[in-house]
């Protein structure tokens, strides 16, 4: 698409996927969301990168995610957003929910990461310069701060929503105790939690053990990121490690050796339900988180437009049966021949 061309939105964009209340809060969010962890950086073309952006609201996605670190190199998928935002989506910013994030390594130095009220409030600020915003949608503390007293990280949330720059808060990567915590402090300064963003998918399972119920019990939604597991749940590993994936390639999220025997034969196995079903194996992945109704919306990744629309047709799936559920429980649960 050219510069000289103006975008307009597609006229039909509200009516492609449902959009479901955050918790017990008063704001929908869409069934996916898209992440812009990786391929939204100055290394990547920025061309496809707005491309993505516009595919995926033209599609009902209103829901962007991202965070200060991300790139790279950190800090460019928001200059990169905020380009689209100052161009494209000039007239839609009330139609768009925007989230950033602090908590990883932003810059040199003590103030640079974890949970300061200096780190989180100096972050957000470099946030909406970067994407020309004076305000973003949703603020996460990024993951927690063993150091730092969780009252003072929770207090400069507090401090966002009351200047301004946010009108939600969220967590990340919080276990459920640290979860109940947050959110009991939260509440004393009479700030509900909005979302809490776990890392949630059919291999990595750790808030089926308490987290998904703290989260019910405080009326908190739950957006899951890497819901496909790295692209393990999709149909690029079925016949081994191809040579232009990540697995292949010197990615540290996903590394060759994640790639067993064991976890390449529950991809067949999954994927062989996946087509009964009339999916591909990357739909039912997202599906199946979808079918916990504390799950308000699943993050998404995406180098393609046809990713996108991909992940979007798993709505044309969303019920499992008790034995498709059952089924899937024994593939996962199963362990390695010796």
């Amino acid at each position: 698409m050219s510069h000289a061309m103006q975008y307009i939105a597609s006229a039909e964009r509200y009516q492609h996927i449902p959009y479901t209340y955050s918790g017990k809060s008063g704001l929908k969010l869409p069934l996916l969301s898209l992440g812009l962890w990786h391929n939204f950086g100055h290394v990547d073309s920025f061309d496809n990168s707005r491309g993505l952006i516009l595919h995926g609201f033209d599609s009902g996605i209103t829901h962007f995610d991202l965070a200060n670190n991300y790139g790279p190199p950190p800090g460019s998928a928001e200059e990169n957003f905020g380009k689209v935002l100052a161009s494209e989506l000039k007239s839609y910013r009330d139609e768009l929910i925007i989230s950033t994030k602090a908590g990883y390594k932003m810059w040199e130095g003590p103030y640079g990461e974890w949970g300061s009220k200096k780190y989180l409030i100096s972050s957000l600020d470099q946030s909406l310069k970067r994407m020309k915003l004076d305000y973003v949608d949703i603020f996460y503390h990024h993951r927690p701060d063993p150091e730092t007293p969780l009252e003072e990280t929770m207090s400069a949330l507090q401090q966002i929503v009351q200047q301004g720059k946010a009108l939600y808060v969220g967590i990340s990567n919080y276990k459920p105790d640290e979860a109940e915590k947050a959110f009991t402090i939260l509440k004393s300064m009479n700030i509900q939690c909005l979302l809490h963003q776990p890392k949630y998918s059919m291999f990595e399972r750790w808030v089926e053990d308490g987290l998904l119920d703290t989260l019910e019990k405080h009326g908190v939604g739950c957006i899951p990121f890497s819901p496909l597991a790295q692209g393990m749940l999709t149909n690029k590993y079925l016949k081994g490690i191809p040579a232009n994936s990540r697995a292949a390639g010197e990615s540290p999220f996903l590394q060759k050796d994640h790639l067993t025997n064991d976890i390449l034969s529950k991809i067949q196995e999954l994927n062989a339900l996946a087509l009964q079903r009339g999916q591909s194996l990357a739909q039912m992945a997202i599906a199946w988180l979808l079918k916990d109704k504390r799950i308000t919306s699943v993050l998404i990744g995406a180098s393609t437009k046809e990713q996108i629309t991909d992940s979007l047709n798993c709505k044309n799936n969303l019920h499992f049966s008790t034995e498709e559920l059952s089924h899937i429980e024994t593939i996962l649960t199963q362990r390695p021949e010796a």
